[in-house]
């Protein structure tokens, strides 16, 4: 193996451990629920596109909005990933995984509501790291009563 050759793998080797620990550091962020602006900017990019299962929207601002009012329906969680197939095409990377997230209501009732998904996450290389630009989160499953969604939160599609 030549320099070169050994360098190249280096360089993927480090771009796959800092992809990872950027999808395990926003889930652990996600129950530890400091969710403001410097969260989103250490997470998406300006433009990024996030299907959640409370809707879907585009932009760091209403990603930001749309995660914070639906982290507020629970009074703690526990969010797993599992299983990540990390793809890396130079500035470009592709995670494909599978996603647990355990959630007890704010409503009082101290309900658990359980959830389980595949996620797929887009990131690129900007001069801060590796951002998210776009993920979609499809859940296969769920355990418990979700929470119940506000009127005004009714889930949203991208335009």
């Amino acid at each position: 193996m030549d320099t070169d050759e050994m360098r190249r793998q280096v360089q993927v080797l480090s771009d796959r451990a800092a992809v990872t620990d950027v999808i395990s550091r926003y889930l652990r962020s996600l129950d530890e629920a400091v969710l403001d602006e410097e969260w989103a900017r250490a997470f998406h990019t300006e433009d990024v596109v996030a299907e959640m299962p409370i809707g879907t929207v585009r932009g760091r601002a209403a990603v930001l909005e749309r995660v914070r009012r639906g982290m507020a329906l629970f009074d703690r969680t526990v969010h797993l990933s599992a299983n990540d197939v990390v793809e890396i095409d130079g500035d470009r990377a592709a995670v494909r995984g599978a996603q647990l997230s355990t959630h007890v209501l704010a409503d009082g009732t101290e309900g658990v509501f359980v959830s389980a998904g595949h996620t797929e996450t887009e990131l690129v290389r900007t001069a801060e790291g590796w951002r998210i630009s776009a993920t979609a989160l499809r859940v296969v499953w769920t355990q418990g009563t979700p929470p119940r969604l506000p009127d005004d939160m009714a889930p949203t599609h991208a335009a």
